[in-house]
C-alpha cells in the first residue's frame, strides 16, 4: 500500500492527469542520475529531474511476504552521465533504483512507487532492457562463510598467504595443504567438521559417553 497525501490523493481522484514517472538512479560508487518522463526540467524532494528518461515501466509487480518482487523498463535513457560505455562496462548493473510518480504541474506532490536494484541490462537496437528487482534480494544473497572441508581461498591470495606459487594448483584439500605446501596455520576450511556419517549416527554401545563416539 502506497502512502499518499490527501491533497495529492484528491487531485488523482479529480482525474488530473498531471502526473510523470521520475527515476533516481544511484551507482555503487554514488554517482546519481535523477531523469524523467517529463518534458521539462522538475524539482522533486530538492532534486531536479531533468528530460531522458523514455520508458515503458507499467511492469511493477510488488510481492508479498519474502517473495522478491520485480520490474521491467524498456527504452532509453538520453542522460549525458549515462553513457553507453557505462552501461557496456556494467557500471550501472547493481545502482539502486527510486521510482516516483510526481505530479508536474505541483512537484510537491508525488508518491515512491518503487525501490530496488537495476539487476541486469540488456542493450536492444532501440535502446535497453532492464530488470529491476526489489530490496528483498538482499536476503537471498549469501552472508558470512560456507562450512566446507575444503579450503575456500583461492593460491596465493592474501587469505592463503602463500608467495612464489605462480604455475602451482591446488585442490583445496587440508592434506595437500599440509604435504604439499606446509600451509596448515592458513588453511580456510574445516576438515575436521562432523560428516553425514557422524550426524546420523545412532546412541554409542556403552551408553552416554559425554558425546564421544
Amino acid at each position: 500500500m502506497k502512502l499518499i497525501d490527501e491533497t495529492f490523493r484528491a487531485r488523482l481522484e479529480r482525474g488530473l492527469l498531471t502526473t510523470c514517472l521520475c527515476w533516481k538512479l544511484v551507482r555503487q560508487d554514488g554517482q546519481a542520475v535523477c531523469v524523467s518522463d517529463h518534458d521539462r526540467p522538475l524539482v522533486w524532494q530538492g532534486e531536479t529531474y531533468l528530460p531522458g528518461a523514455a520508458l515503458d515501466a507499467g511492469r511493477f509487480e510488488t510481492a508479498g511476504g519474502l517473495r522478491v518482487g520485480r520490474a521491467a523498463g524498456a527504452g532509453a535513457l538520453t542522460a549525458e552521465a549515462i553513457t553507453e560505455a557505462d552501461l557496456a562496462a556494467g557500471l550501472w548493473t547493481g545502482a539502486r533504483v527510486h521510482v516516483y510518480r510526481v505530479d508536474w504541474d505541483a512537484p510537491k506532490h508525488g508518491v515512491l512507487i518503487w525501490t530496488g536494484y537495476l539487476s541486469e541490462i540488456t542493450h536492444t537496437e532501440a535502446g535497453f532492457e532492464a530488470e529491476l528487482v526489489s530490496l528483498k534480494a538482499d536476503l537471498e544473497r549469501p552472508v558470512g562463510r560456507t562450512y566446507s572441508r575444503h579450503c575456500d581461498a583461492r593460491l596465493g591470495d592474501a587469505r592463503c598467504g602463500l608467495t612464489g606459487v605462480e604455475g602451482e594448483s591446488c585442490d583445496k584439500r587440508f592434506g595437500t595443504c599440509r604435504d604439499v605446501f606446509a600451509n596448515t596455520e592458513n588453511f580456510r576450511g574445516f576438515p575436521h567438521m562432523p560428516g553425514p556419517d557422524a550426524l546420523l549416527a545412532g546412541p554409542a554401545r556403552n551408553g552416554n559417553d559425554g558425546g564421544r563416539r
